[in-house]
């Protein structure tokens, strides 16, 4: 129990130092990600206003059709194209990526190259 509660620490404390440097605006909002052991989320957010503009999630209705199973990188490849088109839908190309001091691997990796894939440029 105490080596999560360390792993859990040292997240956040990287988590804060990546907010400290990464900022989403208007012309170029945040990608936020957040993983869990079985989902994976994303929000693609404006820091200015303190507004969530898109969101995806392996909890959506037609993810979970496609990918019962939410947490392998299958899952967080098919949250990328859905994030990359809810962001097209709203007309942003150009974002600020936010690992949420998770390492960039697996899933997060998967997730971010597919919503790269997707015309969703950081």
């Amino acid at each position: 129990m105490d080596n999560i509660k360390k792993k859990y620490k040292k997240r956040l404390k990287r988590r804060k130092g990546i907010r400290k440097k990464v900022f989403g605006s208007k012309e170029r909002p945040r990608l936020s990600v957040f993983r869990s052991s079985k989902n994976i989320y994303c929000q693609i957010i404006d820091d200015t206003d303190g507004v969530t503009l898109a969101s995806a999630s392996t909890m959506a209705k037609d993810i979970k059709e496609k990918m019962p199973y939410g947490g392998n990188a299958k899952a967080a490849e098919l949250v990328g194209q859905k994030i990359a088109e809810e962001a097209a839908k709203l007309g942003i190309t150009k974002i600020v990526f936010d690992r949420g001091g998770y390492k960039y691997h697996g899933r997060v990796k998967a997730l971010a190259d597919s919503a790269r894939n997707n015309n969703l440029a950081y």
